[in-house]
């Protein structure tokens, strides 16, 4: 992995860092914009390695900022999952050709993949404090609209700054 590949990968989830830590918990439980740029730095440099590199760390790095009782475990397990599905599903969208469509459909699915992770393992570790249905639907559900907007925005926030030269892979 180069070395250019790792800092602007650090730096994507230093900036998901900075607003997964900003965002305030409701009920115990937090938005995940951090989800936003995790991603980003999966479909910049869609490498197996850069996946598992950008779960390992945002998995460490939200389960830090967790409000969750008990949801460092979860977080991580959440973060590990979420990066191979994610790096899986750019493999198998490279003959759609619309970026932005590929953005939204990664930000959507990805997020609602993260907290249905992160909300089954912290059935099974810790328990929830409301039902999963419930937790899903007012959680899960509007983050995955809302990390949509964000990942798409933020993706042509990167494209407009690097003149397009990062290109999905």
């Amino acid at each position: 992995m180069k070395t250019k590949n790792m800092i602007l990968t650090a730096l994507f989830l230093a900036i998901g860092f900075i607003l997964h830590s900003s965002v305030p918990g409701i009920f115990g439980m937090k938005f995940d914009l951090f989800l936003a740029f995790m991603f980003l730095s999966i479909v910049i440099y869609p490498t197996l390695q850069n996946a598992l590199l950008a779960g390992a760390v945002g998995g460490m790095i939200t389960a830090l900022t967790t409000t969750f009782p008990g949801g460092q475990l979860p977080n991580f397990i959440d973060k590990m999952v979420t990066a191979l599905i994610v790096y899986l599903m750019i493999k198998a969208m490279t003959s759609l050709k619309n970026d932005k469509l590929k953005m939204a459909i990664i930000g959507l699915i990805g997020t609602a993949i993260s907290g249905t992770v992160f909300l089954g393992s912290a059935l099974f570790i810790v328990g929830l404090p409301a039902p999963f249905m419930v937790l899903f639907t007012s959680i899960v559900l509007p983050t995955s609209l809302t990390n949509m907007v964000i990942t798409l925005v933020v993706y042509k926030a990167c494209m407009v700054a690097t003149k397009g030269r990062l290109q999905f892979s």
